[in-house]
């Protein structure tokens, strides 16, 4: 679950438009707004450095932060988009979402797979095959999960992981009511190979024996 919530400085940024924000990226700078709540939106800029490595170290859009800004009191943030360049893939905008600690969302939320080694389906060269690698959950602000965990321990070739077969944080629940597939444990290549051989087989004595 969730701990301490990292703290993301910023700067208040003086004017809007574009022509300011393409002041700030030439000071290498990521211009932003933050927005929400009952307070004005707060034009800021972030250090562009800090941010591209926020976002190679991934998760930067389902962590929630504790926004500092000189001047400003401090407050609870999520990003809710990140514009980019089109040619160089690198960061030019901004969007933070003001947050209460109680305030419901819907976020990504990564899938970690356990206990691979106590599969039986595994062992037996069984493929697991994942499906959904991030899931969509509705989340409490405060309580935002790092992750969900599927316990592959005792799972056989065939065997399907829904969502409703997941122990979901406390607070968190899917965001659609269908019980939708997580991953599976497929059977290996070659096995699939020789069951669809014996199948054609077995049609083909079938169409034998109707003659």
């Amino acid at each position: 679950m969730a701990g301490q919530i990292p703290d993301l400085h910023a700067e208040h940024r003086t004017g809007t438009g574009k022509g300011a924000a393409r002041q700030a990226r030439r000071a290498g700078m990521v211009p932003g707004i933050v927005y929400g709540g009952e307070a004005d939106p707060l034009p800021i800029q972030l250090p562009f450095n800090t941010l591209f490595k926020k976002l190679k170290d991934g998760r930067f859009l389902s962590t929630l932060y504790n926004l500092k800004v000189e001047g400003q009191d401090d407050v609870r943030v999520i990003c809710r988009s990140v514009q980019r360049d089109v040619v160089k893939d690198l960061p030019t905008h901004v969007d933070l979402l003001r947050l209460h600690r109680n305030t419901r969302i819907n976020l990504f939320i990564h899938v970690d797979f356990i206990n691979e080694a106590e599969a039986p389906g595994i062992k037996k060269g069984g493929v697991l095959t994942i499906v959904r690698p991030e899931v969509e959950l509705s989340v409490i602000a405060g309580d935002i999960p790092d992750h969900i965990t599927v316990d592959l321990a005792g799972l056989d070739i065939g065997d399907i992981v829904h969502i409703s077969d997941v122990t979901l944080p406390s607070g968190a629940k899917p965001t659609v009511d269908r019980d939708f597939v997580i991953a599976n444990i497929s059977a290996p290549s070659g096995l699939r190979a020789a069951e669809d051989e014996e199948s054609d087989e077995a049609e083909g004595e079938a169409d034998s024996a109707e003659e």
